[in-house]
C-alpha cells in the first residue's frame, strides 16, 4: 500500500488520542505514514487497553510518542516540545489535532446537586478550547511547525444547540470554533490552515457520560439519512483528508461529517 506521508519524517500531535476519535486519528494517520506524538491522561486501569492500542499505531511502521499529562498545564507544554524536538531532529509537525473532550456536566440547575458553577465553565473551556490556542502558539514559537500545516479541532452540534447537561461544554465547543478561525485568520500567513469537525454523534465513551445517551444515540439513527451513527473512523477518515495536499486551500471552515445528520 502507498503511504501518503511515508520517509517524509512528518508528525501529528494529537490532545487527547488514548480512545475514541483522537485514537482513531491517530491510527489513520500512522497508517498512512505520519509519526504521532499522542498526549492523553490516564489511570492505571485504562493503561492496559490503552497500551494494546498505542502497539497496533506502532505496528503501521510509524513512530509513536506518548506523555500521560495534564496538556494544559504551561509546564507540561514546555517539557513535551522539548523533548519532541530532540526527538524528531528535523521533522516537522503537519498537523495538530484537538480531541479532548474533558468537561463538565452538570446540569444548570438541580434539586439534588449544586449546579454549574463559573468554575466549571472555566475548567471545561481551559480544556476543550483555550488549549488549542495555547498549543498552536507554543508549537510555532519552537518552529515546529510544516511548512504547509493544518490545525484541526472535533466539534459537535451542541456549539450552536442546548441539549441538558451539556451547557459548560457547549460553551466550550463555541469558543473552540471562533478559536479555530481565528487561527485560521491570524496564522495563515505561516502556512498554518485550521477547521473544526463537526462529527456526527458517535458512540464513544464521552457519549455515554451525557445523561440520556441513549435517546441521543436513538434520535441520531432516525434523522441520519443512512440510519446509523457516525463511525469513529468516518471521523479519522476526514482528518486524514484534511491533511493531504490537495485540501490546501480548506481554511477556517467547519466541516459536518455525519452522513448529512445535520440537514435533517
Amino acid at each position: 500500500m502507498v503511504k501518503e506521508f511515508e520517509g517524509l519524517n512528518l508528525w501529528a500531535i494529537i490532545l487527547g488520542g488514548s480512545s475514541g476519535l483522537g485514537l482513531a486519528a491517530a491510527k489513520k494517520l500512522a497508517a498512512q505514514g505520519l509519526n504521532i506524538c499522542l498526549l492523553h491522561r490516564s489511570g492505571r486501569a485504562e493503561m492496559d487497553i490503552i497500551r494494546k492500542s498505542f502497539e497496533e499505531i506502532s505496528a503501521t511502521g510509524a513512530t509513536l510518542i506518548t506523555f500521560n499529562l495534564d496538556v494544559i498545564k504551561e509546564e507540561n507544554r514546555i517539557k513535551v516540545l522539548e523533548d519532541l524536538k530532540t526527538s524528531i531532529g528535523p521533522g516537522r509537525i503537519r498537523c495538530l489535532l484537538h480531541s479532548i473532550a474533558k468537561g463538565n456536566l452538570k446540569p444548570m440547575l438541580d434539586e439534588e446537586m449544586p449546579g454549574l458553577a463559573s468554575q466549571d465553565f472555566l475548567l471545561t473551556l481551559q480544556h476543550m478550547a483555550l488549549s488549542l490556542s495555547d498549543w498552536t502558539k507554543a508549537i510555532h514559537d519552537a518552529g515546529l511547525f510544516a511548512a504547509d500545516a493544518r490545525v484541526i479541532a472535533f466539534t459537535s452540534e451542541g456549539s450552536t444547540k442546548a441539549w441538558k447537561h451539556y451547557a459548560a461544554i457547549s460553551a466550550a465547543k463555541a469558543a473552540l470554533e471562533a478559536i479555530t478561525r481565528s487561527i485560521a485568520l491570524e496564522y495563515a500567513p505561516y502556512g498554518i490552515r485550521a477547521n473544526c469537525i463537526q462529527a456526527g454523534v458517535t458512540d464513544t465513551a464521552s457519549l455515554q457520560k451525557i445523561p440520556g445517551s441513549e435517546l441521543l444515540k436513538e434520535h441520531s439513527i432516525k434523522r441520519n439519512p443512512f440510519k446509523r451513527l457516525t463511525l469513529p473512523e468516518d471521523v479519522a477518515n476526514a482528518v486524514y483528508l484534511l491533511c493531504k495536499d490537495e485540501a490546501a486551500w480548506i481554511n477556517g471552515t467547519v466541516i459536518p461529517v455525519d452522513g448529512g445528520e445535520h440537514i435533517s
